[in-house]
């Protein structure tokens, strides 16, 4: 049944019993796994599935802006053990301090971006509540608009508390707001790719001193994301380069 008709186990199940064979989905499911039959690529050669992959595209700039916070330890004065390394006097201080019950925190890194121009706004805020994220849609949507994104239609966000607040729903300025399916970051693909790519180029990708100094750095990553960073939807042109109006007082490339 599982090689001819690529029936699930529920669906095994089933056709058992209506022969007269009662087996549970799980005994099926425990059979299947034992016989390497478990995923539908198992049985296909070229590892085709049942599924067929769709793709979420936004038709203009303004049609779906997607938003995320992500969450990351603030940095100590005069740097963490990334600056001093893990056995180092200061990382050993650090480590006393939180015995003791002191804590450094987070930074919580809101971001929201365009899905078609790819352009992306970030700013590190002190928390994730409901009018915090308020306050951020509200200046993420002026700062679009001076990049000629006038209109809103669509906002995509996850499933986090502040974005079910009465306080969101009442920013949304007439736009429609869908949130992703739970445990599932992949609805949300373009903003999460971009929380990778701010990891990853900025981030951690040099050593910090303080806080306040990354915090101050993240303007200048903002610039160099939107208008020098190749971007490979735009065939290696920025995202700044498809906006509808163009911006040019800005600074160099960042490094």
């Amino acid at each position: 049944m599982r090689r001819e008709h690529k029936w699930s186990a529920s669906r095994i199940a089933f056709e058992l019993g209506e022969g007269g064979t009662t087996v549970s989905r799980r005994t099926i499911t425990r059979y299947l796994a034992q016989f390497g039959l478990s995923r539908r690529r198992f049985i296909d050669p070229n590892g085709k599935v049942n599924r067929e992959i769709k793709t979420i595209t936004a038709k203009h700039p303004g049609h779906m802006i997607h938003l995320d916070v992500k969450k990351v330890g603030r940095i100590p004065d005069g740097g963490g053990w990334r600056a001093h390394g893990k056995d180092s006097h200061e990382a050993r201080a650090a480590t006393r301090a939180k015995t003791r019950g002191a804590r450094a925190g987070y930074a919580y890194l809101h971001s929201a971006i365009d899905g078609h121009t790819r352009l992306a706004y970030t700013e590190s805020l002190d928390n994730e509540k409901g009018p915090t994220a308020v306050a951020f849609l509200n200046r993420a949507r002026d700062w679009f608009a001076n990049h000629g994104i006038v209109k809103i239609e669509r906002i995509i966000t996850d499933n986090g508390s502040c974005y079910r607040s009465n306080a969101f729903a009442a920013a949304l300025n007439g736009a429609e707001h869908q949130r992703t399916k739970p445990y599932t970051p992949k609805h949300n693909g373009k903003v999460e790719r971009y929380n990778r790519i701010l990891a990853e180029e900025f981030l951690y990708a040099r050593t910090w001193t303080s806080e306040q100094q990354r915090e101050n750095a993240l303007e200048t990553w903002n610039l160099h994301y939107n208008y020098h960073r190749p971007h490979g939807a735009h065939d290696g042109k920025p995202p700044g380069s498809a906006t509808p109006k163009r911006v040019n007082n800005v600074l160099a490339s960042y490094s």
